[in-house]
């Protein structure tokens, strides 16, 4: 479970959380579940966020294994994964790494309408620039961020990232056209997500990564960085949930208002209803109804998100199930 302390969880982020816990706790004592705090992007991160989602985890009794890892903390790991990076080539002989001096404007001029996951496709604007014209701007103290290099022919083989997913099956990305260079340092200082979360799930081992299905392209470059960090790494499985979205169709988002833990809880809302919501929408309970986590995990497959793959829509006053009404 890896939730960004930017505000209380919504109910998409428990949708996820509690398929990753099913996820795990579906395999026995074999299996681990840890919790990665995702404060790398300090800007955003809002203070005493993350002791409300560890209290609304155990709330709905979605426990963990061993010590909660914070990204804020793993500062040198990436810098130490940032330099094998810097050293690291393509065939051919070009910088795996390199710098890039354009803003966020002129990236969004210069580039193609992305397919509605937030994805932008870099155009390789800065990737051909002279190695004098960059120690020149570089040496003038230009802003600028690092990013990693994709092949740049879309024909050959290593162009291709393949992996297989739990729930949409079979997935393969072209990183040159699809996916593009992506920043793993930005302009800030910051490493970027892309890079922090393949540095840590490699640190601690995660064989499962369990996400709403909009980071499928993100899973891709992710799997190109993991090689070049660790190129004998075991394979990872993937689960890519079908999105939740709000009445207004929009996905489920703090920045949009979603109903969140701290107002369903304010406004009467067991940790069984809220539970039993998201059950309904993984699809294992055929109507909305109070439920704990270990009563869903009865009969848990991830073969039934598989069979129905669209995405969710969800109004809670449209839920005409008097059990599932915070009482008044």
């Amino acid at each position: 479970m890896a939730p960004s302390p930017t505000g209380r969880m919504h109910l998409g982020n428990i949708y996820a959380c509690l398929a990753a816990w099913l996820g795990v706790r579906s395999q026995g004592s074999g299996g681990v579940l840890r919790l990665r705090i995702e404060d790398i992007d300090t800007p955003r991160v809002v203070k005493d966020a993350d002791r409300w989602i560890m209290d609304d985890l155990a709330w709905l009794g979605l426990d963990w294994d061993g010590e909660v890892v914070y990204q804020s903390q793993r500062a040198d790991a990436y810098h130490q994964a940032l330099k094998l990076l810097e050293s690291s080539q393509l065939i051919g002989g070009q910088s795996l790494i390199y710098p890039c001096f354009c803003s966020r404007a002129d990236i969004r001029a210069a580039s193609a309408p992305n397919e509605g996951d937030g994805f932008i496709v870099y155009p390789g604007t800065c990737r051909g620039l002279s190695p004098q014209v960059v120690s020149e701007r570089l040496a003038q103290g230009q802003r600028h961020s690092l990013r990693i290099a994709v092949p740049d022919q879309p024909d050959e083989s290593d162009a291709i990232c393949c992996f297989d997913d739990l729930i949409f099956g079979p997935q393969s990305f072209n990183l040159s056209r699809q996916v593009g260079d992506v920043v793993v340092r930005r302009s800030d200082g910051l490493v970027s997500y892309q890079l922090a979360v393949t540095v840590d799930d490699l640190a601690m081992g995660v064989n499962q990564i369990v996400r709403g299905r909009d980071l499928l392209r993100s899973t891709a470059i992710q799997v190109w960085i993991r090689y070049h960090l660790q190129p004998q790494a075991p394979r990872v499985q993937y689960a890519h949930l079908p999105l939740i979205d709000g009445v207004d169709g929009r996905r489920m988002s703090k920045r949009f208002g979603s109903p969140d833990l701290g107002s369903l809880r304010k406004n009467g809302w067991s940790a069984r209803q809220v539970l039993g919501v998201c059950g309904w929408l993984l699809g294992l309970l055929e109507r909305p109804r109070p439920a704990s986590a270990q009563e869903l995990l009865d009969g848990f497959t991830w073969n039934t998100l598989a069979a129905d793959r669209r995405d969710r829509q969800l109004d809670l006053s449209e839920l005409n199930v008097s059990d599932l009404k915070p009482s008044l």
